[in-house]
């Protein structure tokens, strides 16, 4: 059985309310979910906040899960990343507070911008000679992984200037990256 299979299964004794299958699904999952929401909250207070409300909407809304909606995973994280941009909102934290360091660059490592490792001094260099709303987006989008429409809402920008800005930051990125 596949990792998937055995959070679909999880997650549908979940909606059933199977307390068990939810702390088993709790245990498979909050490691990632945590490490999602503590990369947008930056506050270890905040993102054990966001992690404890992802849960209870996830335990909630269990039944509403189709697998149209992507992995279960991905659903979860989903649910986390709106917790975290509505506790965000609430404490009227603004963009200017992200700062982008050595750590997210290695989530790029591991993820959408899988580089070899040896790269990494490379893609630290070409990250910092972008703008920085070029290199704001891209980081929103990439690490945190926000929808053009969630970073407008996060950073009060409009949805062309987002869509330009990733967009032109990518492709500079990759022009400096092939250098």
């Amino acid at each position: 059985m596949t990792p998937q299979q055995q959070l679909l299964e999880l997650l549908r004794a979940t909606a059933l309310g199977d307390r068990k299958a939810f702390e088993q699904l709790y245990q498979a999952t909050s490691a990632k979910l945590f490490a999602v929401s503590l990369q947008l909250m930056r506050r270890r207070d905040w993102a054990e906040d966001v992690l404890q409300d992802a849960f209870i909407k996830i335990w909630h809304n269990a039944g509403d899960y189709h697998t149209e909606k992507g992995t279960v995973m991905t659903w979860m994280i989903s649910i986390t990343r709106y917790r975290a941009l509505d506790l965000l909102k609430t404490r009227h934290m603004k963009a200017e507070h992200i700062e982008l360091d050595s750590d997210w660059m290695e989530a790029l490592h591991t993820g959408e911008f899988a580089e070899p490792l040896s790269d990494k001094a490379r893609l630290e260099f070409c990250m910092e000679g972008l703008e920085t709303d070029h290199r704001q987006s891209i980081y929103l989008a990439f690490v945190n992984g926000l929808s053009h429409q969630e970073i407008t809402q996060y950073i009060n920008a409009p949805l062309g200037s987002i869509k330009s800005w990733i967009r032109r930051g990518l492709v500079k990125l990759k022009r400096c990256l092939e250098a």
